[in-house]
């Protein structure tokens, strides 16, 4: 399995604008140049993320996009489905002994992807920030 980059890139935005205080709103260029994103590329990213109801955005002065929903509260697997559709490395084959097989490994990915949020990502990110190794 390897994810969409669309997927990727969602992911990416969603750890960026995670990161900062909540309500904070971001604007597709300061994403885009941080998070070194294609512009075209984030501009359907966001939309699709709006559409899926993790973003809201705001026009005008100060608008842009902003989170709906805490990062904690976003999984790995919602942003992937959105982008990618459900993990089935066997489509419809659980008739078979090797869908069956399969069919244990895509409730498997399922779970994990249910179990692991933007939130998590975030904080690794700043475990490994705050590890020095200053003699």
């Amino acid at each position: 399995m390897k994810l969409s980059k669309k997927a990727e890139y969602a992911l990416r935005a969603l750890v960026a604008m995670g990161r900062e205080r909540e309500g904070t709103n971001f604007s597709i260029q300061d994403l885009a140049s941080k998070e070194h994103i294609p512009l075209k590329f984030l501009e359907q990213i966001l939309l699709a993320l709006k559409n899926g109801g993790l973003l809201r955005s705001k026009r005008g002065v100060g608008g842009g996009y902003q989170l709906v929903t805490h990062p904690a509260r976003i999984t790995i697997g919602e942003v992937v489905t959105l982008f990618d559709g459900p993990f089935d490395p066997i489509p419809g084959a659980d008739q078979d002994a090797l869908g069956q097989v399969f069919s244990g490994l895509r409730d498997q990915v399922a779970q994990w992807f249910a179990e692991h949020t933007v939130a998590q990502i975030i904080a690794k990110e700043r475990s490994r920030e705050t590890v020095s190794f200053d003699i």
